[in-house]
Formats: structure tokens, sequence, C-alpha cells
């Protein structure tokens, strides 16, 4: 039976009081969908450069945008990562948007099996270890942890979801959240894939607590601005045996939300120092083609044209600022291109 050890600091309280006074302010004010829509992809764009730093991706962020925006043919393995772990952020962010979450081992497989998925082999995608694995110190790559022997994972990964799901009126969501992110990583459940699969199934756990503004915002890019300190919070030294009973939650749930605070605050002076700008202000034709998408459905370039005097190289632009603002979203090739809302 897990039963973590911690305590309510007065420095943990108030990080909790300021998290909830930082997420209503952001609730109270209302922003344009072009801004949501533009900051949503931006979020999306550091957390997968962020999350795959961390593990020591080399892409900078200027390249991670490049290879969101125009996917080449031919991928390496650190652009494989990058491309899967938004993968990841997009099917997570429409089950948290169609209210699809069913917090369970099942979730937590899926999530594993896109990240990793052409990066290990087959027999490591969505499912749990069963070989001994070692932590290695990322500088010194000498190991430094020895996680829990394969045969108990099972167990332990049942224990952990138990807790969560046990605890969901008991605990403050930030407090159950963070938990479950250190518990998970000291258990290791995978061969590869441990450190995104927490932070991604932290972010879907805490959506589903009712704390689902993190579409806007990305606590990957506190952990990676100082990647040795998330270490050294977040995971342990030693034998697992050793020392699983001297493990104490309560510095790294600070850390935790120290992240949090430092991320809204971010995320909130940004929003709201947002102006109009012509990146993200709709034009009368622009809102045309949102008028028709929302009683038809779909709309292609014929029908636009039927809508507006615009010759068709601008039509062009038109469809893509919408789809560079994440409204729309172009499918089929040619001729038989056609566009659909984002959800």
């Amino acid at each position: 039976m897990f039963n973590p050890k911690f305590t309510i600091t007065s420095k943990l309280l108030e990080n909790i009081k300021r998290i909830g006074v930082l997420i209503a302010d952001l609730n109270n004010h209302r922003f344009e969908k072009p801004v949501l829509a533009k900051f949503e992809r931006t979020a999306r764009e550091v957390s997968a450069h962020s999350s795959t730093s961390i593990e020591g991706n080399p892409l900078p962020l200027t390249e991670v945008k490049k290879l969101l925006k125009n996917r080449p043919e031919y991928i390496r393995d650190s652009e494989r990562e990058v491309l899967n772990y938004n993968q990841a952020l997009v099917y997570l962010n429409n089950i948290i948007n169609d209210k699809k979450i069913k917090f369970d081992l099942e979730l937590i497989l899926k999530i594993q099996q896109t990240i990793t998925k052409d990066l290990i082999s087959p027999f490591g995608w969505g499912k749990l270890r069963k070989v001994p694995v070692f932590v290695n110190n990322p500088q010194t790559r000498k190991p430094i942890y020895l996680p829990p022997d394969h045969q108990d994972i099972p167990n332990l990964i049942s224990d952990l979801i138990n807790f969560v799901n046990n605890n969901r009126q008991k605990l403050d969501p930030l407090i159950l959240a963070g938990i479950f992110h250190k518990q998970f990583v000291i258990v290791h459940p995978f061969t590869d894939g441990n450190g995104r699969t927490a932070r991604l199934s932290t972010k879907v756990l805490l959506a589903d607590m009712g704390l689902n503004i993190f579409n806007l915002f990305s606590f990957e890019n506190y952990y990676n601005q100082n990647v040795t300190k998330y270490f050294q919070n977040v995971g342990l030294l030693g034998n697992y045996y050793e020392i699983q009973n001297q493990v104490n939650f309560t510095t790294w749930l600070e850390y935790f939300t120290d992240g949090i605070i430092d991320e809204l605050l971010r995320v909130g002076q940004l929003l709201k120092n947002e102006t109009t700008s012509p990146e993200t202000t709709l034009k009368p034709y622009h809102q045309e083609i949102i008028n028709y998408l929302e009683k038809n459905g779909f709309i292609a370039d014929r029908d636009y044209a039927k809508l507006t005097k615009r010759a068709k190289p601008t039509r062009n632009l038109d469809f893509n600022k919408l789809i560079d603002l994440g409204l729309i979203k172009r499918l089929g090739k040619g001729k038989a291109t056609y566009y659909k809302l984002s959800k």
C-alpha cells in the first residue's frame, strides 16, 4: 500500500493559494480566439522542446518550431522524439476537451507508446518493463539510482494509480499530482520514456481534476531552465529497497508548485500584454470562413471563392493564416483539399 510522507508546510500552503488566485485571475479575463490559439500552439512547441531537452534532445526551440510546422520527409531520431511528444500533447488535449479522460494504466501505457514509437524496440512500446534498469547521472553517465525490480512494477504502479483515484476528494489536486509525478519517476516502470510519460500524465491528471489551463503554458519549461535542480528534486539516489521508507515528498511538492507559479506568472503576463496585432487580428473575410465552417462543417477554396472577391493566391494566404492560428486544419490534397475547424 502506497502511503507517501509529506508535510503541508506554510510555503506549500501559500503556493497552493497563490496558484488558485492566479488561475482565477486568468479565467476572469476574456481573450480573443486567435490569441488563445496562438498561445496554445506556442505552449505545445515549448512543451515538446523542453520535455525532450530535459532528456538530452539537442534540437533548439527554433528548430522544434520549424519541425512542428513543416514535417520533413526524412526524420532523425531527435526529430521523431519531438514529433512523438507533440502527438501525445495533441491526443491528450483532445480527450481533455472531449471530457473522455479515464486516468488508469491504459492511458499511461498509451502515452508511453506514443512518445517511444519507432525510437525503441516495439517490445517496449506501451508495456511495463520486464528487465532491470539503472538510472545514470546525465553528466557522468554513471549509475546513481537502482529502481525497483521489474517483477514488482505492476503492483507498484497499481498502488500509485489507486492512491490517486482514491484520494481525489481528500487531497488538493496540486498535492496529488505532485506526489504522482515523483513516485512515478521513482518506480521507473518503463525501459524508456519514464520522465516524458510522468510529465504528460501529470498534465492530464491536473486537467482531469479541474486545473485545465495547462494547454496555455508548459510547466516542462520551468524544469528545463535548470535540469540539474529538477533531477535533484524529482529523483532518488541509491537502491530503491534501501531508501523507499525514507522518501519525503515535501521538498518536491514545494518545488513542483513553485514551477507552476513561475509559468503561470510568465504566461499570464504575456496574455495580458498581448495587444491586437496583424498576426492575431481576424479580418471580415477570415470570419466569413469561420462562419461558413460553423454552419457547414467544411469548406473548400471553391466555396470560399463564392463568398469573396479575393484572388486565389490571397485566398490561400487567408486559409494559411487561420491554420497558423490553430483555428482550422487542412485535409485532403490538390483539388480535393478542404478545411475544417480545429477542435
